[in-house]
């Protein structure tokens, strides 16, 4: 499954927008996200882009569009998460929040690309409804 998070400045304009454009099932609807499911492999978020010094840490997570901060994730989920991130540790790729359980029940590590793209390795720690 793939999952790709867009930042957005405002969530509810943002969600009422993909709603109205798409009529997607949303699979999380909460204050500070919203996800649909795009098909029975890939998923849509929209976060809050204030929401993101959590993951990306307090230097990226305050920087706005203007100033050049990411605009998007990638986030994708594995059953060889932790082999995939000694990979992207060996290869130089930096680290923002390491490998943890996270508040919505997935185990995620975030790195930054060569590009400048948060790219987040994960997996499921137990199963959650689609």
């Amino acid at each position: 499954m793939l999952l790709t998070i867009l930042y957005v400045k405002d969530l509810k304009a943002s969600a009422a927008f993909y709603d109205y454009a798409f009529g997607w099932r949303k699979t999380v609807d909460v204050p500070v996200y919203t996800e649909y499911r795009v098909n029975a492999g890939a998923r849509l978020g929209l976060m809050p882009q204030s929401n993101t010094r959590h993951f990306l840490g307090e230097q990226l997570g305050a920087l706005k569009p203007k100033d050049g901060c990411p605009r998007a994730e990638i986030y994708v989920q594995l059953r060889n998460a932790k082999a995939v991130i000694a990979r992207l540790e060996k290869l130089g790729a930096k680290c923002t929040s390491p490998w943890t359980k996270r508040d919505w029940g997935d185990f995620a590590a975030y790195f930054i690309d060569p590009d400048g793209y948060v790219l987040v390795v994960s997996k499921r720690a137990s199963p959650r409804p689609v």
